[in-house]
């Protein structure tokens, strides 16, 4: 039977950076998948990290970076990017206008699988 998601679950980080998750850990406890919204300022920046988890990004406004260690991907409105389990990546907000994406993790994103480094 479909189930409805009348809201997201907002999860608090520092940084000015909202996360809004419909599916997954928190919302409606599910390990196999988490798909979030996210909005980030412009500046924006966190550790790098090395997920447990695939990372599917989809930017809906402005640009995300991601900074892995063959380089760095700019990826903007209307594109995406598929980042592994394993590899080292940096997400951030380049310039003043900030981002909005989707982010869809597989299994579903949790602080223990992250992995920022400190």
């Amino acid at each position: 039977m479909p189930e409805l998601i009348a809201k997201p679950t907002r999860i608090p980080v520092p940084g000015g950076k909202t996360i809004d998750e419909f599916v997954g850990r928190v919302n409606t406890g599910s390990a196999a998948v988490s798909v979030a919204r996210m909005a980030a300022p412009g500046g924006w920046e966190e550790p790098a990290q090395t997920p447990e988890f695939d990372e599917i990004t989809v930017v809906l406004t402005g640009t995300v970076r991601v900074e892995h260690d063959g380089g760095a991907l700019d990826v903007k409105a209307g594109q995406a990017v598929l980042t592994r389990a394993g590899e080292r990546v940096r997400y951030t907000t380049p310039g003043a206008e900030g981002a909005e994406y989707i982010a869809i993790c597989l299994p579903a994103f949790g602080p223990d699988l992250v992995n920022r480094e400190e």
